[in-house]
């Protein structure tokens, strides 16, 4: 087996670990439920993370608030870094572990759902997140690897990879994200 078949066999090995965990999969079932009564409520889905976990973050806003399968009115969904400046400000004047708590104070409502996007389940400013979202009355859901580190204390949902490998975690993060953003507008936009 080359290098690169047995790279796609771990991601195909750990796909069917998830594939396998009934309690994962009713977790993601549970997590598209919430969100879609959120949105049904005219409340927002926001998604934080750092590094690959940014960029998976805000993908996933993006498919909700433009479209996923077919056109649809969009959903309200941001990912809390992209605004630069204040992502440098805010990590400048008081701390990088509290950028995402300090926009989540300021726009999370009760009812509104915040996932926060973790591989190791222990970044702080994802963890203080979560405990300010926890704080306003937020649903929070934590997106980690197999333990669920720091997030799993402070997440109403843990959709936690059967993994410690960075990169196939990364990986079934997106595939379950994709499955929210399907069930989701589903749910929220019937055929």
């Amino acid at each position: 087996m080359s290098k690169i078949q047995s790279i796609v066999q771990a991601s195909i090995d750990t796909k069917n670990r998830v594939l396998a965990d009934e309690t994962l999969l009713n977790t993601v079932a549970e997590v598209a439920a919430a969100m879609t009564e959120a949105f049904k409520a005219g409340k927002k889905v926001l998604f934080c993370g750092n590094g690959g976990s940014a960029a998976d973050a805000q993908h996933l806003a993006a498919e909700f608030s433009g479209r996923f399968y077919y056109d649809r009115p969009p959903l309200y969904s941001e990912a809390l870094h992209v605004n630069s400046s204040y992502v440098t400000a805010v990590g400048n004047d008081y701390s990088y572990d509290v950028i995402y708590s300090r926009m989540i104070e300021a726009m999370g409502k009760e009812g509104d759902v915040l996932v926060g996007i973790s591989t190791s389940g222990n970044s702080p400013n994802v963890v203080k997140a979560l405990e300010a979202a926890n704080k306003l009355g937020m649903i929070t859901v934590g997106m980690t690897g197999e333990t669920g580190g720091k997030m799993k204390e402070v997440s109403n949902f843990l959709i936690n990879i059967p993994s410690k490998d960075t990169p196939r975690i990364q990986e079934c993060h997106i595939l379950l994200g994709h499955i929210l953003c399907q069930l989701v507008e589903e749910n929220v936009f019937p055929k």
